[in-house]
């Protein structure tokens, strides 16, 4: 039997609520191979091996569908996972019970079949395949598949990574972006680290008011892989749901990284936390692209200036061509109104990016300046300001999760705690 070896106004603002959105956690570190039936299902596959979630895994595409499969295993082991498309007018059953005798256990089997197919889907997974796409399929279907078999079964939080980029240097990004998270952390009650990766001049202990002694560059540069205990000592608590991965913020060494240096802190962060944001240097290298590409969602924060137009532009191009199967990065703009600076419209903006901002933060340098200098963020000082709303805004957009009420206690409680006891002592 199969199921022994196979495992189961004028300045307009994109205001669209808050949607929750399909999740697809990354798949880990296996070998895929698919058999295909047809050019169409092959094209899709090999399109969904570019997708950054399946970065990790080894996918390798044939033709010949399962006869090939079968054929290929008599002499070589099988891989982690098995794509299988099952042709017309073939018994797709019998070929499993085959191919059941040429496979190694846990194993796991994916079919890809169509509308016309007629074998019940419980005669499928009585034979122990793992899942079944019914064509045609999109690149995006292939991910969903390989990627659910892990999310599904590992039975691990995958956390969410929110990356946030400032098109240009000084625009704000890292105020944004700590503020963001703060109200991520308490307003949408989801436990949240920032993790502030501008090394040499990080503002995130400054901004949540922490002189951590340890912080990112500890994990960084340190020899073995980081795991989860080890990412917790370096934690700086800054509420009861958020965390501060600091940065040393001095000029003692340079900076300099490769692009993957920040993979296994990263995905180590995931295994624990729903939520993480990444402060992202305003900088164009191999591994600030591959933060952004492998970040589950993007924010670019602008001000609406010509250069800040461009790179908006830019960025976005670049990110939504990596990331064809990704919603596509979203922008604020930042600093809007400053007083006799010639700035260019909300409108003329959103039409040279052919997208609207979700925000267009005003320019208040007192309160701004007020909780920089304190360590506080905008709520805590101004907390029916537009500007706090506009943070919860954007925390609901990039995370797809709507406020948590937090309960309220009456001013009677102490009271009514009281008679309570003492009725009790009386009983």
């Amino acid at each position: 039997m199969i199921s022994r070896v196979f495992q189961n106004s004028d300045d307009q603002l994109d205001d669209t609520p808050a949607q929750p959105e399909e999740y697809i956690s990354p798949a880990p570190r296996v070998s895929v191979q698919a058999f295909c039936a047809s050019v169409a299902i092959a094209t899709a596959v090999r399109a969904a091996s570019e997708d950054r979630r399946l970065g990790k895994a080894h996918l390798s595409v044939h033709m010949g569908g399962i006869a090939a499969a079968i054929e290929a295993y008599h002499t070589a082991p099988t891989p982690n996972v098995i794509l299988l498309e099952s042709e017309p007018d073939s018994d797709i059953l019998e070929g499993l019970d085959e191919l059941a005798t040429v496979c190694d256990a846990g194993t796991r089997v994916v079919v890809i079949g169509s509308a016309s197919d007629v074998t019940p889907y419980r005669e499928l997974v009585r034979r122990g395949v793992s899942d079944y796409v019914t064509g045609p399929i999109e690149p995006i279907d292939v991910v969903r598949a390989i990627c659910g078999l892990y999310a599904a079964s590992e039975a691990v939080a995958v956390g969410r990574i929110v990356a946030v980029v400032g098109a240009k240097g000084g625009v704000g990004a890292s105020t944004v972006a700590h503020n963001v998270a703060w109200t991520i952390a308490r307003d949408l009650a989801l436990d949240s680290v920032v993790i502030d990766l501008d090394l040499a001049f990080g503002t995130a202990g400054l901004d949540y008011n922490q002189d951590p002694v340890q912080g990112i560059a500890n994990a960084v540069f340190q020899q073995e892989r980081p795991d989860s205990a080890f990412m917790e000592r370096l934690l700086a608590k800054c509420t009861d749901r958020l965390n501060l991965l600091a940065a040393p913020a001095t000029l003692d060494q340079v900076y300099d990284f490769g692009a993957d240096a920040f993979d296994a802190i990263f995905d180590t962060m995931r295994m624990t936390t729903p939520c993480i944001v990444l402060d992202v240097p305003h900088q164009w290298s191999a591994w600030t692209k591959r933060t952004l590409v492998g970040a589950d969602d993007i924010l670019i924060v602008a001000e609406p200036d010509l250069a800040n137009m461009r790179n908006t532009k830019n960025m976005l191009n670049v990110l939504k061509a990596a990331r064809p199967n990704d919603r596509p990065p979203l922008y604020c703009l930042n600093q809007v109104g400053m007083h006799k600076r010639p700035e260019i419209s909300t409108r003329e903006f959103a039409k040279a990016i052919e997208s609207q901002p979700i925000a267009a933060i005003p320019f208040d340098s007192k309160m701004f300046g007020t909780a920089a200098n304190n360590g506080q963020m905008i709520a805590q000082i101004a907390a029916k300001h537009r500007t706090t709303q506009m943070f919860l805004q954007i925390a609901q957009r990039m995370t797809g999760h709507a406020v948590t009420k937090r309960s309220r206690i009456s001013f009677l409680a102490p009271i009514i705690k009281k008679l309570q006891g003492a009725t009790a002592r009386r009983a």
